[in-house]
């Protein structure tokens, strides 16, 4: 059975007026953009933005598309609840429940991310000009941690490839290495000298100009949370979570692979690739089945999280053991 494309099994009128909202979003963009929300927030409660006024609380019905919307497997997308209340980012803390409270007053506004490196055009851009630049659209993509558990996101937001073509990478360019925010005053957990701050993580070219790899702006219509990387990340929905980087502020077009953050770390565990494979386990753990965030029980991992026929070509001949 052909696999529908998830921008199109969104209901209708869920669909439009997320599309509605992210479009007000980039028109509204110069005046205080992308602040830092409130967390645990139900679809009656509004939130506020930059400015401190009362943005508009989700729409009635939005919240409960996490029972109506589904990915293109017929997978139910996690609650709004789930994806802002559950998240891993080690810069404030390794509990995942406690980054939401940490993240709440964290200032996402303004933003720049510099785009340089080898490239024809090197650009930096504001959010304002992401927001307006490139058009935003809701791509229901799973998300699996290398740690065995699994949700499904509603997201908004853009390919990576068109932004890299804006700036025209080079002949020489064979990798896109991102780095994400540097701010220990504000993320205690970068005051751990357990790592190697700020956060690297790096594709090679032909996986960064993949139409399934985004650079997300929001989820569920809404403008992202801190704790979900806001501003912007990298959503790469085939390789486990860790190399979805949150929070960029800069990204280079390279020619030699880039040391990521948690092969620095650990390289014994972590590779480059980071391919979900449920053939290869962690060496702590196995990787052939995952716990999806909602659910009882465990439920069978995906090669490539399920996303098998849109990349498997890229790694053609390559031993996916070795190249973990």
């Amino acid at each position: 059975m052909q696999k529908i494309p998830s921008s199109e099994i969104t209901p209708e009128h869920i669909y439009l007026n997320r599309r509605q909202f992210m479009k007000t979003a980039g028109v509204a963009a110069s005046a205080a953009l992308l602040a830092a929300c409130g967390v645990k927030t139900s679809p009656e409660t509004p939130t506020s933005d930059a400015s401190g006024s009362a943005a508009e609380p989700m729409e009635e019905g939005a919240e409960v598309a996490g029972q109506e919307m589904t990915d293109e497997l017929g997978d139910a997308a996690n609650s709004f609840e789930e994806i802002t209340n559950y998240n891993n980012y080690y810069e404030f803390t390794f509990d995942k429940e406690g980054v939401a409270p940490l993240a709440e007053d964290y200032p996402t506004s303004p933003w720049e991310v510099e785009v340089g490196g080898l490239v024809n055009n090197p650009t930096t851009f504001t959010m304002e000009d992401i927001l307006s630049q490139f058009d935003q659209e809701e791509r229901i993509y799973r998300l699996r941690c290398v740690e065995g558990w699994s949700m499904v996101i509603p997201w908004e937001g853009f390919a990576l490839s068109k932004l890299l073509d804006v700036v025209e990478p080079t002949s020489a360019a064979q990798f896109v290495q991102f780095q994400t925010v540097l701010d220990p005053e504000n993320m205690p957990g970068q005051n751990s000298g357990w790592y190697s701050w700020p956060y690297i993580e790096g594709l090679r070219l032909d996986e960064a100009m993949n139409d399934l790899t985004l650079l997300a702006t929001g989820l569920y219509g809404k403008q992202l949370l801190p704790q979900n990387g806001a501003p912007i990340r990298l959503v790469v929905p085939w390789k486990y979570g860790f190399k979805s980087a949150k929070s960029i502020v800069r990204i280079d077009l390279v020619d030699a692979m880039p040391e990521n953050f948690w092969k620095i770390a650990n390289p014994r565990e972590y590779g480059f690739y980071a391919n979900v494979n449920p053939e290869v386990p962690h060496p702590r753990w196995s990787q052939a089945s995952e716990r999806r965030i909602g659910e009882l029980g465990r439920r069978p991992t995906l090669m490539f999280n399920g996303y098998e026929e849109e990349v498997a070509y890229l790694y053609e001949g390559m031993n996916l053991r070795a190249n973990f």
